[in-house]
């Protein structure tokens, strides 16, 4: 985003936006797509980070390993894309929660739509989401006066409960939730303390 836009953006925002409630929060900054997509979060989870490693050459393994995907993902056979697929699709089902669980979440066994998310989740990560690293906390100036919920699971391995804390200092009207027993994806306490915030906006609190 070019330095007008943003600039466009940091005028509009205050004027569109009336509240914000987040979840699991990311900034999008570099090192918060190092530790999701290239090692870091494989200090909590080395079986499932070596399966996802397994289906790369050998020479690919100390890289970068969402560019190893990205060209899996692209191959022109299709059954080299389906198993690079399955195979992302096994990390980002293991890592959102504690303990991680088996096998493939619901929502990645059609194998079309595991896919199309996986190729989508890469190519972001590649090109680190086309943001200046670190702009949206630099930019969070831009909230100051809107104000907002933040909802974390304490166990988010996704989204450490870190960047919810980063954003809030320089978001002084935001409030932070942490639920406990909570990971990246929802459960009944999470769920329950996201509708708590959409009422408390929407006037019924």
């Amino acid at each position: 985003m070019g330095k007008h836009a943003r600039a466009r953006v940091r005028r509009a925002a205050p004027a569109r936006v009336t509240e914000l409630i987040l979840f699991g929060v990311t900034t999008g900054r570099r090192t918060e797509f190092d530790w999701t997509f290239r090692g870091g979060l494989a200090r909590f989870f080395p079986e499932q980070w070596e399966r996802l490693c397994a289906p790369l050459r050998e020479d690919e393994r100390g890289g970068d390993v969402v560019d190893a995907y990205h060209r899996l993902l692209n191959d022109r056979d299709p059954s080299v894309r389906r198993r690079a697929a399955e195979a992302w699709c096994r990390w980002e089902s293991a890592t959102p929660a504690w303990p991680p669980p088996t096998g493939l979440a619901e929502r990645f066994r059609d194998p079309r739509y595991a896919l199309a998310f996986a190729r989508i989740v890469t190519h972001y990560v590649r090109e680190d989401a086309w943001l200046e690293d670190g702009i949206l906390l630099r930019d969070a100036t831009a909230l100051a006066e809107t104000p907002g919920i933040l909802v974390n699971g304490r166990f988010d391995f996704q989204a450490p409960i870190a960047n919810a804390y980063e954003l809030k200092r320089v978001w002084p009207r935001a409030e932070l939730v942490i639920v406990d027993d909570a990971g990246h994806g929802t459960n009944t306490d999470l769920s329950r303390e996201l509708v708590r915030a959409t009422d408390r906006f929407a006037g019924l609190q």
